[in-house]
C-alpha cells in the first residue's frame, strides 16, 4: 500500500499492526524473512518516510512531520534586526514554507549547518551571549501538513539517552536539551521534579524525551525494540510500472547498464529488520520507504585503540561497563588504580566515577596539557567546576620522572597506548619514544565513538565527505545538501543530528527542519503533478 494523503491514527496503526504485531490482536501477516531474495509484491507496507534512530533528532523530525509548524509570535522581536526584518516579510507563513538559505543568510553558529544555526537563534535568541530569551516562536498543529512517516528504535523514545551513565550531568542546559513546544523547565514543573541545576541527568533528559513522545502524540509513529539489519535501493527498468513515473520526474535517477540492457531507476528504498518481541524471540519485517532519514547518532561504536591485546575482558570502552563494575564491587580491594585513556569529557567522567568511589587512577592521553583544543579549554570554570578539577589534576599531578605515582591519581600527557598484556600490564610510550610499564585493575578506553551504519552499502561509506572512508562526527560526516540535508551522493535518503556534525541538541532540530520543508515542498510537487495528470488521488506506489 501507499500513502500519500492524511490517515487517521486507528488507519496508520491497523497498517503497523500487519508487519509489527500488537497487543491489541494477534493477526499478524508473516513478514518476509531476511535471508530470502524473492521480494514480496505489492502487499509489502510502503511509506513516505522512514526514520531510523529515535533519538531527540528522530523525535524532532516526527514531530514537523506529523504537521506542527513553527511561526513567528505576533509579539515576538527577534534581538538580530536583518533576521527579524526578513521574518516579518512572510509572518503569514511557517518557517517551514520559507526559503531557509533566504533566511538563514549571515547567521554565524556554533554549527557549520546554515540551518541549524537558523533555528537555533528561533528557539535560543542569542544563547552563545549568556542571553536567556524566550523563542520568537508559536507552535500550530496543522493536520493537513501531515506525512506518514515511521520511526525505528532500539529502545525506548530517547534512544541512547537511556543509555547513558546517571551519575554525571548533561554538558549542555537542560532548557537546550528541549525540543520544540515543550519547555524543559514545564515538564519539570508538570512532574514536580526539582531540579537544583542547569545541568540536569542524563536520566531526566531520557524521561523528558520519552514524555515528549507521548504528550505531543506522536506514539502511533514509533516502534521501539527494533533492529536493522539492511537499507537498500530497489530498481527498476524503465518503461515498466509507469504509475511511478511520478516520482522518478522529481527525484531523476538514472543508472545506466551496459551491453545494451535498458537503463535502470533508483526506485524506494527497502528496509529490512526485526522487532525483539518480549519472549525474547525476534520477528522480521520489511518495508517499502520513499524517503530514510538517518538519525541513528553516534554512540552506537565506541572508538578503538586497535592495540594488541585490547579485546582482553579487563579492558572496557563505555562508562556503563564501568560502572557496572563498580556497582557489582568487582573493583573494591583492588590495589592497583584503574587505567583511564581519553582527554574528552567521557573520560573525565570516568576519572571523576573512579575518584567519587575512592578509586585510585592511572589518566593516559595523547596531546599536551597545554594543548588549545582541549575540551576543557572551551568551558567556563563557574558553570564546569567539576570538569576543571580534572584538569586541574591532569596539570599538576603528572608522572614524574622516575614514574613515581600519585596515590589517588597519576596523569600521562603525550602517552600512547602500545598494548595490554595478560597479566593486566600496559605498555606506554611517551613522545620521546620512552617505554613504560604499568600495572592495573582494569583498563577503561574512552576515545569516542562512531556511528554503525552496517545495514548500509559499504556501512555508508560513499555518503561521507572522504568516500571510501568511515563515517565520523568530526572527522568524516556524511556530507549534505546544507538546507534540505538530503545526502548529495544519495537521492531521498537524508541525515542529520551527530551523522552531519551536529553533536548537540541545540542544533540537530535544524537538521528536522531542513528535512521537513524538502519533503513538504516534493509532497505539494507530486499532489500537483497528480491533479494536472491524470485527476487520480492513489499517489505513487
Amino acid at each position: 500500500r501507499s500513502y500519500n494523503g492524511p490517515e487517521t491514527e486507528g488507519q496508520l496503526l491497523n497498517s503497523f499492526v500487519q508487519y509489527f504485531g500488537d497487543s491489541l490482536g494477534r493477526k499478524v501477516k508473516r513478514m518476509p524473512l531476511i535471508e530470502e531474495t524473492v521480494l514480496p509484491g505489492d502487499s509489502l507496507l510502503t511509506l513516505p518516510v522512514v526514520i531510523i534512530g529515535n533519538g531527540p533528532s528522530g523525535i524532532c523530525l516526527s514531530y514537523l512531520l506529523s504537521g506542527y509548524r513553527p511561526y513567528l509570535s505576533p509579539e515576538a522581536i527577534h534581538p538580530n534586526p536583518i533576521l527579524h526584518t526578513k521574518l516579518e516579510e512572510a509572518r503569514h507563513l511557517s518557517i517551514v514554507d520559507q526559503d531557509l538559505e533566504y533566511l538563514s543568510e549571515g547567521l554565524e553558529g556554533r554549527s557549520s549547518n546554515p540551518v541549524a544555526v537558523l533555528f537555533d537563534t528561533l528557539l535560543h535568541p542569542d544563547a552563545d551571549f549568556g542571553y536567556d530569551y524566550p523563542p520568537v516562536l508559536h507552535w500550530k498543529l496543522e493536520q493537513h501538513n501531515y506525512i506518514p512517516h515511521i520511526v525505528l528504535g532500539k529502545g525506548p523514545p530517547g534512544g541512547a539517552w537511556h543509555s547513558m551513565e546517571g551519575c554525571m550531568r548533561t554538558i549542555s542546559f537542560g532548557d537546550w536539551m528541549e525540543l520544540p513546544g515543550l519547555t524543559f523547565k514545564e515538564w519539570t514543573a508538570s512532574k514536580r521534579r526539582n531540579i537544583k541545576s542547569d545541568r540536569v541527568m542524563p536520566e531526566e533528559i531520557a524521561c523528558y524525551y520519552k514524555h515528549y513522545v507521548k504528550v505531543m502524540g506522536l506514539q502511533k509513529n514509533f516502534r521501539d525494540n527494533v533492529y536493522i539489519t539492511s537499507v537498500s535501493r530497489l530498481y527498476r527498468g524503465k518503461g515498466e510500472d509507469d504509475r511511478s513515473q511520478l516520482n522518478e520526474d522529481i527525484s531523476k535517477q538514472h543508472l545506466e547498464m551496459e551491453d545494451g540492457q535498458k537503463p535502470l531507476i533508483k526506485r524506494n528504498w527497502e528496509v529490512r529488520g526485526y522487532q525483539r518481541a518480549a519472549d525474547g524471540s525476534h520477528v522480521p519485517f520489511c518495508l517499502f520507504a520513499e524517503n530514510v532519514a538517518l538519525a541513528t547518532g553516534t554512540f552506537d561504536s565506541p572508538g578503538r585503540l586497535q592495540v594488541e591485546g585490547e579485546d582482553f575482558p579487563f579492558v572496557l570502552h563505555s562508562m556503563s561497563d564501568f560502572g557496572a563494575a563498580i556497582s557489582k564491587g568487582k573493583l573494591r580491594g583492588k590495589a592497583d588504580p584503574v587505567l583511564i585513556v581519553g582527554a574528552g569529557l567521557t573520560a573525565a567522567d570516568a576519572v571523576l566515577c573512579a575518584c567519587n568511589n575512592n578509586i585510585p587512577v592511572i589518566h593516559v592521553f595523547r596531546r599536551r596539557v597545554t594543548d588549545t583544543s582541549l575540551i576543557f579549554k572551551q568551558l567556563p570554570k563557574k558553570l564546569y567546576p567539576e570538569y576543571h578539577k580534572v584538569y586541574h589534576m591532569m596539570c599538576t599531578q603528572s608522572h614524574t620522572v622516575d614514574s613515581t605515582l600519585h596515590s589517588a591519581y597519576t596523569s600521562f600527557p603525550e602517552h600512547n597506548v602500545l598494548s595490554f598484556k595478560p597479566e593486566m600490564k600496559c605498555v606506554l610510550q611517551s613522545a620521546s619514544g620512552l617505554k613504560k610499564i604499568l600495572k592495573f585493575s582494569v583498563a577503561l578506553v574512552l576515545i569516542g565513538s562512531h556511528p554503525n551504519l552496517f545495514f548500509l552499502k559499504d556501512q555508508g561509506h560513499s555518503i561521507g565527505h572522504h568516500s571510501n572512508k568511515p563515517i565520523t562526527c568530526k572527522g568524516n560526516p556524511i556530507e549534505i545538501d546544507p538546507y534540505t540535508y538530503e545526502c548529495t551522493k544519495e537521492a531521498n535518503l537524508f541525515a542529520l543530528g551527530p551523522l552531519v556534525g551536529d553533536n548537540f541538541v541545540r542544533f540537530l532540530k535544524g537538521g528536522a527542519l531542513g528535512i521537513a520543508r524538502c519533503l513538504a515542498v516534493r509532497q505539494k510537487k507530486k499532489h500537483e503533478l497528480v491533479e494536472s495528470g491524470n485527476g487520480r488521488g492513489d499517489g505513487v506506489p
